[in-house]
């Protein structure tokens, strides 16, 4: 884990964003938190950001939109979804567009360490 990385949250639960945000900074990661992904995309932090764990289900543009959107801009920041409604179909979506985890509510804080960690070491040799 670099210390220095940087974590987007998206959810438009509010207290899912504290719980990951307390979670993340207590793992030494700078935590970044919005409640929608039209917020991320405005953010200084859009540039910064090494990975991003967005909720699958939010108004205006859901996760798998932001990921789709953020491809088509050409970057490949990793993405880690997580969503109170798990799908075959929608958890088949968000990993054919590339998404690294996709984690059911409540998920355990070890599951998304791992995801976090895979996201992380995977960012360095991502290729596009």
């Amino acid at each position: 884990m670099s210390v220095s990385s940087i974590i987007s949250v998206i959810d438009d639960d509010p207290s899912v964003r504290l719980a990951t945000n307390n979670l993340l900074t207590s793992r030494g990661y700078t935590v970044y938190t919005f409640g929608s992904a039209h917020e991320f995309l405005q953010s200084a932090e859009l540039e910064a950001t090494s990975c991003v764990i967005a909720d699958v289900q939010m108004s205006a543009m859901s996760g798998v939109e932001l990921l789709t959107h953020m491809r088509g801009l050409g970057r490949i920041t990793p993405f880690i979804f997580m969503t109170a409604f798990p799908d075959e179909a929608v958890r088949d979506r968000a990993l054919k567009a590339g998404a690294i985890c996709f984690l059911a509510k409540p998920f355990s804080t070890r599951a998304l360490i791992e995801c976090l960690e895979t996201a992380l070491s995977d960012a360095g040799e991502a290729t596009m």
